[in-house]
């Protein structure tokens, strides 16, 4: 107590009440004491905020960071395997060639869809970032999504010059490089730059309907023998890397309308829109083994199974982003 009353000012001490000067004092002047010395006691405390008392992004940096690390050297790995061995060449022209199985209806269909593709994705990403950008003034987070996006389309292009062109590894294939593909980056980044711009509670369909766009994309060019599967797989992961920090950005500046309630909360939020990104992602893992399987060594016998291990190369990629990306911002979001 008297390390308390030492640090006290002289007016707050209170005499004992048998003493003439505690005549007129007030009644809880013991109890001042009293909360003066809990709050000495309490102060030497950390004050450690709780999960839900965060800010949007908090504590999660390095999540993204690793993330987009991860992203990287995803990319140099596609680079490395389908580009530099003879296998990767191999699996990689291979699905290219049997892309022709499909042709007819289905060629016609994925050229006329990717010759709206350009239009159809930006004034679907126009559409809908200025209409929450308006709606919701979230000028910064506007600006943020659309410098990535632009930043995520000229990243590939660079690297469509940067990158070496194919070596010669005994696989009859075009020399000149098509890695990463200009269309899925397009189509991905859009959908990307939606999936930031929108609340948390609308995320988890945002993933699932914009990785479905940008599966569908890479799936065109495949059957238009525009890229190959390898091609299409780079452009997601270029994507992922820079939008990953973007949106971590994004979250640490929009604080007031990055709160996470949790599944269920709204329509959008639903887990149903997960489990089918899931379940999409598990079959395109069972169809490319099993597609795989058909054709042990490298053999030339196939018909379309390289195709199909191609195509769910593709699914694999573009909804394993849709579900990590649908989490890890469900993670750092402020909860609600």
């Amino acid at each position: 107590m008297s390390s308390v009353t030492g640090m006290l000012p002289r007016s707050h001490i209170c005499p004992p009440r048998s003493s003439p000067a505690h005549t007129g004092l007030p009644e809880n002047c013991g109890s001042l004491v009293r909360m003066s010395s809990q709050q000495f006691r309490t102060s030497g405390r950390s004050s450690k905020r709780p999960l839900q008392g965060r800010d949007a992004g908090s504590g999660t940096g390095f999540l993204f960071c690793l993330a987009t690390i991860a992203s990287a050297i995803g990319l140099a790995a596609t680079y490395y395997f389908f580009v530099r061995t003879t296998a990767g060449q191999f699996i990689d022209e291979s699905a290219l060639v049997e892309a022709t199985e499909l042709g007819g209806t289905a060629g016609r269909a994925s050229t006329e869809f990717l010759d709206m593709l350009p239009m159809l994705s930006l004034a679907v990403a126009a559409i809908m970032v200025l209409f929450v950008t308006v709606a919701r003034r979230r000028w910064t987070a506007a600006g943020i999504a659309v410098a990535a996006c632009i930043a995520a389309n000229a990243a590939t292009q660079i690297l469509k010059l940067l990158i070496p062109d194919r070596p010669d590894r005994g696989v009859q294939t075009l020399e000149l490089n098509s890695l990463p593909s200009g269309h899925t980056t397009l189509a991905a980044s859009a959908a990307a730059a939606v999936f930031l711009m929108v609340s948390p509670r609308w995320r988890p369909l945002a993933g699932f309907l914009g990785s479905t766009f940008a599966v569908a994309t890479g799936v065109s060019t495949l059957i238009n023998q525009w890229h190959r599967p390898a091609d299409v797989v780079a452009a997601f992961l270029v994507v992922a890397a820079v939008m990953l920090p973007a949106g971590w950005l994004i979250l640490r500046t929009g604080n007031s309308w990055n709160v996470w309630k949790g599944y269920g909360e709204h329509w959008a939020s639903s887990r149903l829109w997960v489990w089918l990104t899931f379940v999409a992602l598990v079959i395109a893992v069972l169809v490319a083994g099993y597609s795989l399987m058909q054709v042990p060594g490298l053999s030339t016998d196939s018909t379309i199974d390289y195709f199909w291990a191609g195509t769910a190369f593709i699914v694999i990629a573009g909804y394993l982003s849709a579900l990590g990306g649908t989490w890890l911002f469900g993670l750092a979001a402020r909860k609600g």
